[in-house]
């Protein structure tokens, strides 16, 4: 008895889709995965939130940059 395999992992993924709908299961996960950025954010210290946040900014400045020429 060892962990599962790929047949058996394919039928829970079955099951679990016919009881709780596609919709229904990606708004669950898409709540986890706000749940876990706004944990990391909490961890965060404010310098840390600083540097990243001027990162997403240099990230968005360069793609506008990127636009541009292709619009070009």
């Amino acid at each position: 008895m060892g962990s599962l395999g790929g047949w058996e992992w394919i039928i829970i993924l079955v099951i679990v889709v016919l009881v709780f709908g596609v919709g229904r299961i990606s708004k669950i996960s898409g709540e986890i995965g706000s749940s876990i950025r706004a944990f990391r954010e909490g961890v965060q210290g404010p310098k840390e939130k600083e540097e990243q946040r001027k990162k997403a900014e240099a990230a968005a400045a360069a793609a506008a940059e990127d636009q541009e020429k292709k619009e070009s």
